[in-house]
């Protein structure tokens, strides 16, 4: 059975992705990434590449489960509509490989991996990049996508222990 998590931050123009093995609470970096689609190309054809290349990821690496950063609506209609296209597109590739998928929001991201809903994208670069052990800084949406590895491996021991209290309680 696969130990990977696969975190992915998904954009219409960028979407970073970020593979942790978790053993134990031990969390170790895999693979991490930045898929570039370029603004001149056609939503549709930005969302092929988009799928193309996540199934790239998929193929180099058996994926237990996905985490996706969830929606967030701003201000631009338009921006949101394409995010959850891009965003539908990476929940697609999961489900086609198998994976199970998890949703988390930004801010509860950053508070899991810095103390701090607000913390800024150089702050969630800095810690993971020493959570990690990565020599150099990584690209802050590859970034993005290890702090959602990262949140859900928490999270999923969090919920572990709660789970053997509670048996233990009756």
């Amino acid at each position: 059975m696969s130990n990977l998590i696969l975190g992915v931050d998904p954009g219409s123009r960028r979407t970073g992705f970020g593979v942790i093995s978790v053993n134990g609470g031990d969390l170790r970096h895999v693979d991490h990434g930045v898929i570039q689609l370029q603004e001149n190309w056609s939503l549709s054809e930005r969302l092929r590449v988009l799928s193309e290349q996540l199934e790239l990821v998929y193929r180099k690496h058996v994926i237990a489960m996905t985490v996706v950063e969830k929606i967030f609506f701003g201000k631009n209609a338009d921006s949101a509509f394409k995010l959850g296209h891009a965003r539908g597109v990476c929940l697609l590739a999961s489900a086609r490989n198998g994976a199970v998928v998890h949703e988390y929001a930004a801010r509860f991201v950053k508070k899991c991996v810095t103390g701090s809903g607000a913390a800024s994208k150089d702050h969630v670069q800095l810690v993971i990049g020493n959570l990690l052990g990565l020599k150099t800084a990584v690209a802050l949406d590859a970034s993005d996508a290890l702090a959602l590895a990262v949140t859900h491996a928490r999270e999923a021991e969090n919920q572990e222990l709660i789970r053997q209290a509670m048996e233990k309680s009756l």
